[in-house]
């Protein structure tokens, strides 16, 4: 059995999944303040009665590190930057605890200029003396000849309670993206271990020995152990559980948008033929432009339970939510208040839904029925009409599924996949308001939580190779080895392809159902005077995001039941 877990802004979604299909499904109020209880009460709750030996993983999508870098609410940590030549390092500031050193490697690996071990050692010191305890560590082509970095993390290292090495974070040459993603490493990670260390010990503690899964924003999963070195990597993980929600479920021979329509946000999504969207770059989250794999998604701040309210004549719905609706007890007017005005949705008090939306329509001089009416109608046109520049936004770069480049593909998505609480009632508007097909997910309210227990382990190795200096290395794996001066570009890729099976098994990946590709694979002949004196070769290969070996079962089975 496998256990899903999605926690979201309003409810922290929980499912039980076994060849029967969905076992149990649970929703717990989650709690911003302690979701470490939020997701503990979740997983007692769906294991009740259930022996722990029986189930076989649990995989947990959390908005907590995402939450604190949006809000700003992330500690002060340090940075340690060296650039040599080129590009100014002060470009890509990341805060007050920023400091660029001396020390240049090129762009093949070689040194050019050493550290300055005096200097190192002054910038740690004044390090400790402002209390940073957590630092990032970046050199312009650590990928390409860790040394620098390496160093500096030896003389320094134990006077900091963690150091993040560039090239362990991400296996890319870009400069600026590589320095915003140690940095949100080591930004989050206090976060993340208290988080980590609490979930660890609780479970113990009540002997719950599952093995823990987090769901990466690529929409695949990694270890929970292993998610201590890379604590960004579960940035984004909740709007990667609804579009892996969605898979399960969309057809495999069109392009459909995918619509997570919560109390709180809408996340969205767009699938080709059954194919999640990868942003090939990496996250922007804030300020931050980060070289960490995600899905093509987007959010806004438009839910079932978003703030309505009328300002200058006009109607404004979110982006902030003060509680449930007032039809269940919340204290300001909601769209979910209009949708039960308007007899679409059920199961609220229409007195007291009647009660807030009175007063928009004292507001607009109109009566109930047209400002529920009017809301409804702007709130599903504001989630169109943000999905249609998504689209536009995709649709003017290279189309990237996770699988493969579609060059000049423009999208045209004629479906959209509804899921989230209030998903059954929006889809009738959103229908009503669009071109395309509406069809709402099977287990719409936890289809989220479905997506993160079925998604598979992820991962991705870049391996470079220079036959002239007789090297191949993988930084971000800690791998180099010493290669005869005739190898080949199919060499490197066999290489990298070992390098991959190896992560992917120790992340948890099962071995007897492994998807690995290549997404990258160049050689470029080195040459000087007239001669070639050697080749430069790069391969990126990935474990394919996608779900899990024997789904289809539990998914169809989760269809035929859908409406029992």
């Amino acid at each position: 059995m496998i256990i899903g877990l999605d926690v979201g802004g309003t409810h922290t979604d929980v499912v039980l999944l076994g060849q029967e299909g969905l076992a149990r499904q649970i929703k717990v109020p989650t709690n911003p303040s302690d979701l470490f209880a939020t997701v503990l009460t979740g997983l007692e709750k769906i294991t009740e009665g259930i022996d722990p030996a029986h189930i076989r993983r649990a995989v947990l999508s959390t908005t907590l590190t995402t939450n604190r870098i949006v809000q700003r609410r992330i500690p002060d940590v340090g940075m340690i930057v060296s650039a040599g030549p080129g590009m100014d390092p002060e470009l890509f500031r990341t805060g007050p605890h920023y400091h660029t050193v001396s020390g240049a490697i090129d762009h093949r690996g070689r040194e050019n200029t050493p550290i300055d071990e005096a200097q190192v050692l002054k910038v740690a010191d004044s390090l400790k003396k402002n209390g940073i305890r957590y630092l990032g560590v970046v050199s312009k082509f650590s990928v390409r000849n860790p040394d620098h970095e390496v160093a500096i993390a030896e003389l320094i290292g134990t006077q900091f309670e963690k150091v993040f090495l560039g090239h362990r974070i991400a296996g890319n040459l870009n400069f600026p993206r590589r320095i915003a993603t140690t940095f949100l490493h080591a930004s989050v990670y206090p976060i993340h271990k208290d988080f980590f260390e609490a979930v660890l010990n609780s479970m113990a503690k009540k002997g719950l020995s599952v093995p823990i899964r987090i769901l990466k924003p690529d929409g695949g999963n990694m270890r929970f152990d292993a998610s201590i070195d890379h604590p960004a990597q579960t940035i984004l993980s909740g709007p990667a559980a609804s579009v892996m929600g969605s898979v399960a479920f969309a057809p495999k021979d069109e392009e459909c948008l995918v619509l997570d329509i919560g109390g709180t946000t809408t996340d969205m999504a767009v699938l080709v033929n059954g194919v999640p969207l990868l942003d090939p770059m990496g996250i922007r989250i804030g300020d931050h432009k980060t070289l960490i794999r995600s899905l093509e998604t987007v959010s806004i701040g438009v839910g079932g339970d978003s703030v309505v309210r009328v300002v200058d004549g006009k109607i404004h719905i979110g982006p902030d939510r003060l509680g449930m609706a007032m039809a269940y007890g919340g204290p300001v007017p909601t769209p979910t208040d209009a949708i039960f005005i308007l007899g679409i949705g059920e199961g609220g008090d229409l007195e007291k839904a009647r009660e807030g939306i009175q007063t928009v329509a004292d507001a607009l001089g109109t009566d109930v029925q047209d400002a529920a009416n009017r809301i409804f109608e702007q709130a599903c046109r504001t989630i169109l009409d943000k999905a249609g520049s998504m689209i536009n936004r995709i649709n003017a770069k290279p189309v990237y599924t996770v699988h493969e480049l579609w060059e000049g593909h423009r999208l045209q998505p004629r479906r959209i996949l509804v899921l989230g609480g209030p998903a059954p009632w929006f889809a009738k508007g959103l229908e009503r308001l669009s071109d395309s097909r509406v069809n709402v997910v099977p287990r719409w309210t936890v289809a989220n939580a479905i997506g993160a227990g079925l998604a598979r382990t992820t991962c991705e190795v870049t391996l470079f190779a220079d036959t002239e200096r007789e090297i191949a290395t993988a930084p971000e794996e800690n791998f180099s080895t010493v290669i005869p001066s005739n190898y080949t570009k199919e060499d490197a890729i066999a290489t990298a392809m070992d390098l991959l099976c190896r992560k992917a098994i120790a992340r948890g990946a099962n071995s007897d159902h492994l998807e690995l590709e290549v997404i990258e694979a160049m050689s470029f002949n080195m040459v000087r005077g007239f001669c070639t004196t050697g080749r430069n070769i790069r391969v990126m290969a990935q474990v394919k995001p996608g779900l899990i070996h024997g789904y289809d079962p539990i998914a169809k089975k989760i269809m035929d039941s859908n409406f029992v």
